[in-house]
């Protein structure tokens, strides 16, 4: 997958964070260096934590916010879907990239991002997909380190292209909180676990004495799996992580198939 004189990549770029954020100018500025044909597509505002969820209840409305450049009033699956069937005419993407989200993307946080879902759906479209993240430190008052992702996002994913990946599978990117020549290496992880310790619901009341909530996770540095993608990301790496689409696990499939051969239910 590789850009050619006659027919160049098409990259279309997109993210959870909204057209205005940070991260998607640093995504943009990778996209181009791997291409010049590179089209944004992202949520109007911020959509982080909607998952895989689309807009089924309102229309959506599209806004042309320069040339190749579309900002959508509705969620990162959304622009996908609306990017490869509506805006970009003639010819479907040869690639997604969704990020550089602010915040690492990692263990039960795929569950939740706007940005792996973006990547989903591209991959479920039949794109490959690639989620890219800037992990941030526990002390959030200190600045994003946008740079590790600029500099090492566009070699990254070179070599994903080059190497390739399944149909069926989507490529998670986790760059980790320093600078761009204190990364220790890449290291390719599995997903790993944060636990249910680091859910944090804060309750407020309002001025008229109703409770209220902000739902949230603490920044714990407590023990990791090895090999982890959150394991890369605490030990200074880049973390790549291969998520497959088909969630069925097939050791219990096997059990629960022993179980009802065995018994029949009446």
């Amino acid at each position: 997958m590789a850009e050619t004189d006659d027919k160049p990549l098409r990259i279309l770029v997109t993210n959870d964070d909204g057209i205005h954020a940070p991260g998607l100018k640093i995504l943009t500025q990778i996209a181009k260096a791997l291409s010049g044909d590179v089209w944004v597509v992202a949520p109007e505002t911020e959509q982080s934590g909607a998952s895989h969820s689309l807009t089924l209840t309102k229309p959506l409305r599209i806004r042309k916010v320069g040339p190749r450049r579309f900002a959508v009033e509705g969620t990162p699956t959304d622009c996908v879907m609306l990017a490869l069937e509506t805006i970009i005419k003639g010819r479907k993407p040869d690639l997604v990239l969704s990020g550089v989200n602010r915040g690492a993307n990692m263990g039960e946080d795929v569950t939740y991002s706007g940005t792996i879902a973006a990547a989903m759906e591209g991959t479920f479209l039949g794109v490959p997909s690639i989620a890219l993240s800037q992990s941030m430190g526990f002390d959030r008052s200190q600045p994003v380190q946008w740079p590790c992702a600029a500099t090492h996002g566009p070699a990254v994913v070179r070599r994903l292209l080059e190497t390739g990946w399944p149909d069926d599978v989507l490529i998670n990117v986790n760059f980790p909180n320093c600078a761009p020549e204190a990364v220790s290496g890449i290291r390719v992880t599995h997903q790993g676990r944060r636990g249910a310790a680091s859910l944090s619901i804060d309750e407020r009341v309002d001025a008229r004495g109703n409770a209220y909530y902000w739902l949230g996770y603490r920044r714990n540095p407590g023990p990791v799996e090895p090999d982890s993608d959150i394991e890369a990301v605490y030990a200074g790496a880049i973390s790549v992580t291969a998520l497959h689409m088909n969630l069925t696990h097939y050791d219990t499939q096997a059990s629960l198939r022993h179980a009802f051969a065995q018994k029949p239910v009446t």
